[in-house]
């Protein structure tokens, strides 16, 4: 792309961390006189969505969230840009002629109008990590039908992603994922035990959103990312390896067959592996922090826990069972996980959760379409909505 161009994108999630990040780049990289942004996504902070549309000019605003679609069409009345709300809207933000999109919906929320995206063409810049988790080859499948390509933002992820030499990935052994280990990296099973949703919600090294923080906290969202991994890499289970580094420098690694072991590493900000997504395969000039290596002065690792975080132990059984079990594992941890802010479970009752309901769909075959995985989300939050009602009952 040159400096002449106008490049069309869409940012599916634009008023959370992500999509706010996604909208710095933007504008450090040319704003209006580069991009035409095509479609803005929130939920309901119908403010900040309306400032994001103004100050890009965007062609089109969707809330996901229908009752609020009075409330934004009257605050952007007479500036042009068309007003939409519901599945419906993020469908059309989705299907408009965006040659890139941002997948920034959390949770399975964004499957639907991500893969109306890569059906129609579009390069996915992926930061939902739902995507792959419930859908996995079939969402791969979907993004290489369509013609578009697949850019992993998750910081993780875009590491593997710039440490994987196209030309010798049959050298590859295994790919390393590394993990900061969260607020509770050192805390025992009985004091976590008591962690509430504002204690778990503080990240010490990343700036993220609430259902975030809270899975990085768990661990949960470690867990799938090992999932992600295996299908955007292509890679066997044993192959998958977690290691954790309080200090989030090294954001993730990938081992050769020669012992060789290539790292992406730099300050813990997204911007760095979305501005990458944006301009890939180019590397653009971005006004993000520089390592001082000097003050750096070490790098710790670690083996996980996989007691005390048991998350990471489920995400590799589900990829030993395969089937739905990716699927069952992340709709039951977006139930508990709403019953974890709203009081009426604990925190390491998440994980059993999980993995109740991964029991309980452990025999269901895998998707043959997505007709399948939807069904299967949902029998999965049904299936989580007994477990925590019985729970709460006990």
């Amino acid at each position: 792309m040159t400096k002449s161009e106008h490049h069309h994108i869409t940012i599916l999630g634009s008023t959370g961390s992500i999509g706010c990040s996604t909208l710095d780049v933007v504008a450090q990289l040319g704003g209006r006189e580069r991009f035409v942004v095509e479609a803005l996504t929130g939920n309901g902070n119908i403010g900040l969505l309306c400032e994001q549309a103004k100050a890009v000019g965007a062609r089109l605003a969707v809330t996901a969230d229908e009752g609020r679609y009075l409330e934004l069409k009257s605050a952007l009345a007479g500036t042009g840009i068309a007003v939409a709300a519901g599945p419906s809207g993020l469908q059309e933000a989705a299907a408009r002629a965006a040659e890139w999109v941002m997948a920034a919906i959390v949770g399975t929320a964004g499957l639907a109008p991500t893969l109306t995206a890569a059906r129609r063409g579009a390069d996915i810049a992926l930061a939902n990590k739902e995507c792959l988790v419930s859908a996995g080859a079939l969402f791969v499948r979907a993004v290489a039908e369509g013609g578009g390509r697949l850019i992993p933002v998750d910081s993780e992820h875009s590491a593997i992603f710039q440490a994987l030499e196209d030309d010798q990935r049959h050298a590859l052994e295994r790919i390393i994922l590394t993990a900061s280990g969260g607020p509770f990296r050192t805390w025992s099973r009985e004091a976590m035990a008591g962690v509430t949703a504002e204690i778990a919600r503080a990240h010490p090294n990343w700036s993220m959103g609430l259902k975030i923080s809270i899975g990085s906290a768990s661990m949960f969202n470690k867990a799938l990312e090992m999932i992600e991994a295996k299908h955007l890499f292509d890679v066997a289970p044993e192959q998958i390896e977690v290691i954790v580094h309080p200090q989030s420098i090294v954001h993730s690694m990938v081992g050769y067959t020669d012992g060789s072991v290539l790292a992406q590493l730099g300050a813990p900000d997204m911007r760095t592996a979305i501005g990458y997504a944006l301009t890939y395969p180019a590397r653009p000039a971005l006004n993000v922090e520089r390592l001082d290596f000097a003050k750096l002065a070490r790098l710790d690792f670690e083996a996980p826990d996989e007691v005390r975080f048991p998350a990471l132990r489920l995400a590799r059984t589900a990829l030993t069972r395969g089937g739905l079990q990716g699927a069952a594992m992340n709709a039951a941890e977006e139930t508990a996980f709403e019953a974890f802010i709203g009081g009426r479970i604990g925190f390491l009752d998440m994980a059993d959760i999980a993995e109740t309901v991964m029991e309980r769909m452990i025999d269901w075959p895998a998707a043959g379409d997505m007709d399948d995985v939807f069904a299967g989300d949902a029998a999965a939050r049904r299936f989580a909505t007994e477990a925590i009602g019985a729970r709460a009952a006990a």
